[in-house]
């Protein structure tokens, strides 16, 4: 029994080892291309387990050298003051119950979205704690409280409230947006869906200096609603490395593949 719970503990650290390397490589695939743009929008799809190590690994990366970064999350508004408070707390019990016990936290049907995980919420943590270790960083939710339903208002103001808070983002500042791939677009592909809103959140802000990435994978699984919230998913890839588009009708100016995704831990309902 003993040996068999040190092998299976052995395997589990070193499949972790291997998702953290994986972000750590993609995230310098990504440096490698953004030069100094100070707005970094990342495309991804909800619900993984690897999309937060890899932005937990951006900002540490971008924030090493003392220089600010601000992570903007696809969070409702309305956890701007709760988030805010748990960044500057101790990170302990009480301060996780008031974080984790928001109603954003515990969806209890099946519209579970993926945005919220115990992997995203250990993403809040790190930040945490290397900002208390001296880091100049910040975290923001900038979506909307309720939806209307429609995709386009929702991007527009989702734009709206990114414009402000990059408006606000000191000299030599980094600002990192997290979002789904759809918002992330420059532009909107054709043939796309008829609901599928006109103008995509990034390319109502294509006048500040913002890069868009768009983080694929070779293979894998991650969280996605169409009707219902399920794992779906990813199609197949070959192994390949980043690819950069300058074409006017782009959808992102860097496409990533991490060698693949999984499903991340949900939170409980």
């Amino acid at each position: 029994m003993h040996s068999i719970f040190r092998w299976t503990t052995a395997l589990m650290l070193a499949l972790g080892m291997a998702v953290t390397a994986h972000a750590d490589d993609t995230a310098s695939q990504i440096r490698q291309h953004t030069a100094d743009h100070r707005m970094l929008v990342l495309g991804e799809l909800h619900g993984t387990r690897e999309t937060p190590l890899l932005v937990r690994q951006l900002v540490d990366d971008y924030s090493r050298d003392g220089a600010p970064v601000l992570l903007a999350l696809e969070l409702p508004r309305g956890e701007n003051p709760t988030l805010r408070g748990y960044l500057a707390s101790d990170g302990g019990a009480a301060a996780r119950q008031r974080l984790h016990g928001r109603a954003f936290w515990t969806v209890r049907d099946d519209q579970h979205d993926g945005r919220r995980s115990r992997d995203m919420l250990a993403l809040i943590e790190d930040l945490r704690a290397l900002k208390a270790r001296g880091r100049a960083i910040d975290v923001v939710g900038y979506d909307v409280n309720h939806s209307d339903g429609n995709n386009q208002t929702r991007d527009n103001r989702m734009a709206a409230e990114l414009r402000r808070l990059y408006r606000r983002v000191p000299a030599g500042a980094r600002m990192l947006v997290l979002t789904g791939n759809v918002h992330a677009m420059l532009q909107r592909p054709a043939g796309a869906p008829p609901e599928m809103q006109t103008r995509p959140m990034a390319s109502l802000l294509r006048d500040l200096d913002i890069y868009s990435v768009g983080l694929q994978a070779q293979h894998g699984q991650y969280w996605g609603c169409a009707g219902t919230c399920m794992a779906r998913s990813v199609p197949e890839q070959v192994a390949r490395g980043p690819r950069v588009d300058t074409h006017a009708g782009r959808q992102y100016d860097l496409w990533v593949w991490m060698p693949q995704l999984s499903v991340g831990t949900l939170v409980d309902p």
